[in-house]
């Protein structure tokens, strides 16, 4: 059976369930999300527990150093890794980010705050758990326009009718 040029075929919708807020975590679901949206997919974004910050007006995206060995940054022709006890002293993480967002600038990496915008563009449905609102007290006053509240029923609705469904 040979497969098909389109490798789309089948993959007419995805949900993304977004769990982190971090600046790391945060490129993966805007990227694959507005990928999959650009080649005509359906895509559901539901935005959970820490996740929920991606979609506050006021983003303060910090980069998550401690427990990730697999960081390196380029550095004077090589790769540098940035051992885990760096990592717990005061203002590591500030600088860490900071490069990141240096080096995806030099890159022509989009921001986050790009992404997003590009995810309302491309008619992506933001579904914010209101659980979780609820849990760290957030209204929608605090989130951007043109999301929606929902919670896991409204997820698991979403999920069971997407071909593909991924959690991040």
């Amino acid at each position: 059976m040979k497969l098909s040029d389109d490798s789309t075929d089948n993959a007419k919708s995805m949900s993304i369930i977004v769990t982190k807020g971090s600046l790391d975590w945060a490129y993966p679901p805007f990227i694959l999300g507005t990928t999959a949206a650009a080649m005509d997919m359906k895509v559901t974004m539901f935005f959970t527990f820490y996740g929920l910050a991606l979609l506050k007006k006021k983003l303060n995206l910090k980069f998550t150093t401690l427990g990730n060995p697999a960081m390196e940054m380029p550095m004077m022709g090589g790769h540098m890794a940035m051992p885990n006890l760096l990592s717990v002293m005061p203002g590591v993480g500030g600088a860490a980010g900071k490069m990141m967002k240096n080096l995806m600038k030099q890159k022509g990496v989009a921001s986050i705050e790009d992404l997003r915008e590009a995810s309302v563009d491309l008619e992506i449905r933001m579904i914010a758990c209101q659980m979780t609102l609820d849990l760290f007290e957030y209204t929608q006053d605090d989130m951007i326009d043109g999301i929606e509240l929902g919670g896991a029923a409204t997820y698991m609705e979403v999920a069971s009718r997407s071909d593909i469904n991924l959690f991040i």
